[in-house]
């Protein structure tokens, strides 16, 4: 028998298990690339670099994933896609989660959402940036004033409707409303349309960064501490108080208090459970890149990631913690 003949045997029996092997169950997912559709938020905020960024994380290192970051209006957003089935991992806040999983505020038209927790990744601080020469020192002055809440959508939106009700503002009549993202805002903001704008994110926002660094027009941002036992009676639990130091954008003379909210990543209900294992897998097994992507991702930690929320993890997302100790 000569050598062609024998190489040529071989080579047809090494298809031929090869092809045994991708049809048994569970293998050929395991060699074809496994696609991650992860939404963020818009691109001025801190919800885009950080997924942006995870996705090339999870893409490069994470086994199988294929991982693809996409910009959109926020939390709101993010939460319906995620439990439509069009999105396999979200960014939110934590309060707007609740409110998805409870069918309440933006979500009441919804009904509850079939959503859970991945991890618990950085708080956001509720940005409130006037114009200096707007002559608005305090979320009351914001009335009649015009005023960004945010991109529709967006948690801001959410979070801004309930601070300017505690100030006694009506949210949709008592401010000239406009709904803008972060970037956009900023640019208003600039350019003289609009006096104030609301923004929840990390510190530092890159868009409200920009603005301050550029001092024109100069700007201040506004404390919420007066608003903020108003709305822990009627929000028990969703926000904390936080303070911005002086030292996290431009220009700023004093530390300002105000308002805090927790980020988190979302999956479905439905998401399974070798998904969710291998999302985490890819994640803390490479930690030390994650903490590159911005200032915020580098406050990530097996720990914090596995905190206790009001809102219950994924059951694959718990086994993964309690494996790790947490």
């Amino acid at each position: 028998m000569s050598e062609i003949s024998i190489s040529r045997r071989r080579l047809f029996a090494i298809g031929a298990g090869a092809a045994a092997i991708a049809v048994l169950p569970g293998v050929s997912s395991a060699l074809s690339p496994i696609p991650v559709r992860i939404v963020t938020g818009g691109k001025g905020g801190v919800f885009y670099p950080y997924g942006e960024g995870l996705a090339r994380v999870l893409s490069a290192h994470g086994g199988n994933l294929k991982a693809t970051a996409e910009a959109t209006g926020g939390s709101v957003d993010n939460a319906r896609l995620v439990h439509a089935g069009k999105a396999d991992v979200g960014f939110a806040t934590f309060d707007s989660v609740f409110d998805a999983v409870h069918g309440a505020g933006a979500y009441a038209k919804d009904g509850k959402l079939e959503l859970r927790v991945l991890a618990v990744l950085y708080d956001s601080y509720l940005h409130v940036v006037a114009r200096k020469d707007a002559g608005i020192s305090s979320i009351a002055d914001l009335k009649g004033k015009r005023v960004s809440v945010g991109s529709p959508g967006s948690s801001a939106e959410t979070i801004a409707g309930r601070v300017l009700e505690a100030a006694g503002i009506d949210p949709a009549h008592g401010v000239e409303r406009s709904n803008l993202g972060a970037a956009e805002s900023a640019e208003a903001l600039k350019a003289g349309r609009i006096d104030a704008f609301f923004w929840a994110g990390g510190v530092p926002t890159a868009a409200v960064q920009e603005l301050a660094a550029a001092g024109k027009p100069e700007i201040v941002f506004l404390s919420t501490a007066a608003e903020q036992a108003a709305i822990d009676k009627k929000y028990p639990g969703l926000y904390r108080p936080l303070t911005l130091p002086k030292s996290a954008y431009a220009g700023m003379a004093a530390d300002v208090s105000g308002l805090g909210v927790a980020n988190v990543l979302i999956v479905s209900v439905k998401a399974k459970d070798a998904l969710v294992t291998e999302l985490l897998e890819g994640i803390f097994d490479n930690l030390d890149a994650i903490h590159k992507l911005h200032p915020e991702a580098a406050k990530l930690s097996l720990a914090s990631a596995a905190a206790a929320t009001a809102v219950p993890f994924h059951p694959a997302a718990e086994a993964f913690y309690k494996a790790k100790g947490t």
